[in-house]
């Protein structure tokens, strides 16, 4: 009797082999875009990860992340410029209401998506409205005769409908505002519509740089549910008054009096009276009488 050949054992599979589990509190999300990124730097890679799991307001500076972890300073800012060059960090500096410069960090968790939503919608082809039913034209009326030495007035020209210069840096201004607060995000159909409220601000005679720090100071911690009718409040209610034209002319004073000159009868001096007489120096003072007449 021939023996049992046994079969080879099954062949164990390489590569990494996952045990995943449910997390049910304590865990942040993370996009494959940023998890396996080509361009990025595994301390970058890193570093996103950490930061986006911060809550807000939390201090994300390069002294206060090398004293978290065992990278220097110097790997840990490398690190922050490759997440600022790929769009998923942005740092600014404000100043605060005391005068003090600050610096403003925002993180973005998932850039793809928002490059995607700035982009221009396409319209859609508008289909060609159905022609009305030609209706017969009425009699022409008799054109007024002209004289001979009147010439008709030529057409005036038809100008093309052109977006404001304030209105369209108006609508940059708004679209812009996300990179403050990522909570500010506007749809182009609202930045189009918040746009003539704040070009009133640019034409009253703020910079683009002082209508942003007032539209995003003081924002609230909460949830910002509806960015459009908050920037709407703070674009109708905070309006600064328009300063008075310095070029506008002011109103001219009464014209002045001159008297003709006079020669004083005791002195001879030359001054200036409406009547003959003595000048101040030679004039008699005052009696009691010529005061109360007076």
């Amino acid at each position: 009797m021939a023996d049992q050949q046994l079969s080879a054992p099954a062949r164990v599979p390489s590569g990494i082999r996952h045990v995943n589990h449910d997390h049910r509190r304590g865990y942040v999300k993370i996009g494959n875009h940023l998890a396996q990124h080509r361009r990025l730097s595994l301390a970058a890679i890193g570093l996103a990860t950490h930061i986006q799991s911060l809550p807000t307001g939390s201090k994300v500076t390069i002294k206060d992340l090398a004293e978290r972890f065992p990278e220097g300073e110097v790997r840990i800012a490398a690190a922050l410029r490759e997440l600022e060059r790929y769009g998923y960090l942005a740092r600014f500096q404000e100043r605060l209401p005391t005068g003090r410069v600050v610096t403003c960090t925002v993180s973005y968790n998932n850039p793809p998506a928002m490059a995607e939503a700035t982009r221009e919608p396409r319209m859609p082809p508008q289909r060609p409205e159905p022609k009305p039913a030609p209706q017969p034209d009425p009699d022409p009326e008799p054109e007024p005769e002209c004289e001979p030495e009147c010439d008709p007035a030529p057409p005036a020209p038809v100008s093309e409908p052109v977006a404001p210069e304030a209105e369209s840096e108006a609508r940059e201004l708004l679209a812009r505002l996300r990179l403050r607060d990522p909570r500010l995000l506007l749809s182009e159909r609202d930045t189009v519509r918040l746009a003539p409220a704040a070009a009133e601000w640019l034409e009253r005679g703020l910079t683009p740089s002082a209508v942003t720090a007032t539209l995003t100071r003081s924002l609230p911690t909460a949830p910002i549910h509806s960015p459009a009718a908050l920037l709407a409040h703070r674009l109708r209610e905070l309006l600064p008054p328009r300063l008075p034209d310095p070029r506008s002319p002011h109103p001219a004073g009464p014209d002045r009096t001159v008297h003709p000159l006079r020669t004083c009868d005791g002195c001879e001096r030359a001054f200036r009276s409406p009547t003959p007489g003595h000048c101040h120096s030679c004039a008699p003072p005052p009696t009691p009488r010529t005061a109360a007449a007076a």
